[in-house]
């Protein structure tokens, strides 16, 4: 999917959730901040879509058909063309050991769900904040 000049210029955010209603939120919340978005409704279809599109950072569900969160990130970190691309972990479970494993598996940060957007929000600024030239 070709990006036109005005969208080229906002950092694209590829979400990637099986639910359609956060995908919606998601989607509607990224763009009136301004962000381009690409959606992904599996794992699978996830990976694929960073390696076609090569977002500036992923909002990634943990629990998704075909591949799970943990399993994409894993393909999205063995990518190197996608090196450095933040990957925020969206998750229903709230145990520090499985926090921990999505961190490991390459997630830069965790929430669990549901999530405040203004922490959201705060997260995409912090990691999509363009430097001062």
């Amino acid at each position: 999917m070709a990006r036109s000049d005005g969208e080229a210029s906002r950092p694209l955010v590829l979400v990637v959730e099986d639910h359609e209603d956060t995908r919606v939120l998601l989607k509607t919340m990224l763009e009136m901040r301004g962000y381009s978005v690409a959606l992904a409704e599996d794992g699978e279809e996830g990976v694929r879509a960073a390696s076609r599109e090569h977002p500036r950072l992923v909002i990634m569900d943990a629990t998704l058909p075909r591949l799970d969160g943990l399993a994409a990130t894993r393909r999205i970190r063995s990518d190197s063309s996608l090196e450095g691309v933040p990957v925020i972990f969206l998750s229903g479970h709230a145990q520090p050991d499985f926090r921990a494993e999505a961190l490991d598996a390459g997630g830069t940060e965790f929430f669990v769900k549901p999530v405040m957007l203004e922490e959201l929000a705060a997260a995409l600024e912090r990691h999509l904040r363009v430097p001062d030239a």
